[in-house]
């Protein structure tokens, strides 16, 4: 039976090939703002993960990759995201995990196939004058009519 920190404090399974290790995450907690009653003064609800992926053990492609295309939300190297949605602390920490791990899975998505050029096609070009036409003609007929 797992115990109840299972889903916050195991290592993050970001790919099936990208873990990072529970040790390379740090958690710093805060009082979150806003509304919350009686218990917004007293608990530290707020929750950041943080990690450094220039300490990370992965592989060089894969930390290239992620230190390229998440560059301008690095701080130093170190990738920092914040979750005070829920009043409580466990459950913020599982959404800064989620976070956490759909951020980087997107950085190592691979880039979408590069645009075909494409000219319309003949047909395409003949409805499309077709249409002008059509709507040139609406226009007309909302003239003033010439004084003959």
């Amino acid at each position: 039976m797992p115990t109840a920190d299972h889903d916050v404090a195991g290592d993050l399974v970001v790919t099936r090939d990208v873990v990072l290790p529970a040790a390379s995450l740090q958690w710093r907690f805060s009082r979150a703002g806003g509304p919350g009653g009686q218990g917004v003064n007293t608990t530290d609800s707020r929750v950041e993960l943080s990690v450094d992926l220039r300490q990370v053990p992965l592989r060089d492609a894969v930390r290239e990759r992620l230190l390229d295309r998440l560059a301008p939300r690095l701080h130093d190297g170190v990738l920092t995201v914040v979750a005070a949605d829920d009043r409580a602390q466990r459950r913020n920490r599982r959404a800064a995990r989620d976070r956490l791990a759909a951020l980087l899975r997107d950085a190592l998505a691979p880039d979408p196939p590069s645009r075909r050029p494409t000219a319309p096609s003949r047909s395409a070009r003949r409805r499309r004058l077709e249409s002008k036409r059509r709507q040139g003609a609406v226009k007309a007929l909302r003239r003033r009519p010439t004084g003959e």
